[in-house]
């Protein structure tokens, strides 16, 4: 099965409003729903769980936690990266998402250069160079970048590009559209921190330097 990237949208404010409750009172908001106006604005061309499913997700994680005080003094004393990582999803507008294998593609044409492995696609350096590259070219050529690019690729496979030969051509370039742009999008959104990771990677992991989930609880007061 294909692993999955992806690039979550954080709302800072909304993160730091859940972090400061009391545990049991964060406990009380998620069974009644009465948080969900802490929680930004979906972003309507990103993915984003519902409501509920987020909520009943951070509850069955806290009903593994002996919890008592602020949730992030709760957090930091039992290290619980993946309760972090389920608060920052809901402090979250939305997320970007891509089929690892497909990312060199998206990754490459926004940095200009090839990349060695799949380890540096998860390093800051890395992203700092996707920003700086995605702040100097339109949603279009960007979109168009990725397009050229995967239509060479197949030419030097041998590989058809004729929609009769393989009826796969035009969806998969869609989705090369598709995705490319809300990437485009996700990285020139402004006001949000960008936390990437993958699939079964340690929640511990995700997120770089000072947003980083693992530095986050060991600076916690």
């Amino acid at each position: 099965m294909a692993i999955e990237m992806q690039l979550h949208l954080l709302d800072e404010k909304a993160l730091e409003k859940l972090l400061n409750m009391d545990w049991n009172e964060l406990v009380s908001g998620l069974e009644n729903g009465t948080l969900r106006d802490i929680r930004p604005g979906e972003d309507k061309r990103l993915h984003r769980a519902f409501d509920i499913d987020c909520e009943a997700e951070i509850l069955d994680r806290m009903s593994e936690i002996e919890g008592q005080g602020i949730v992030k003094a709760v957090l930091r004393k039992n290290r619980s990266h993946d309760l972090l990582l389920n608060l920052m999803q809901y402090a979250s507008p939305g997320y970007w998402e891509a089929w690892e294998g497909r990312c060199f593609i998206y990754l490459e044409n926004a940095i200009g250069r090839e990349i060695a492995d799949v380890d540096e696609m998860y390093l800051s350096e890395l992203w700092h160079e996707v920003r700086k590259g995605l702040a100097q070219m339109t949603e279009n050529e960007y979109s168009q970048k990725v397009c050229n690019d995967w239509m060479e690729r197949r030419k030097a496979l041998g590989e058809t590009l004729e929609e009769k030969q393989d009826p796969r051509i035009i969806p998969t370039f869609e989705a090369h559209d598709r995705t490319s742009r809300t990437l485009h999008q996700a990285i020139n959104s402004e006001g949000f921190v960008q936390i990437v990771g993958r699939e079964h990677l340690p929640a511990a992991d995700w997120g770089h330097e000072e947003w980083n989930l693992r530095n986050l609880l060991q600076a916690s007061d």
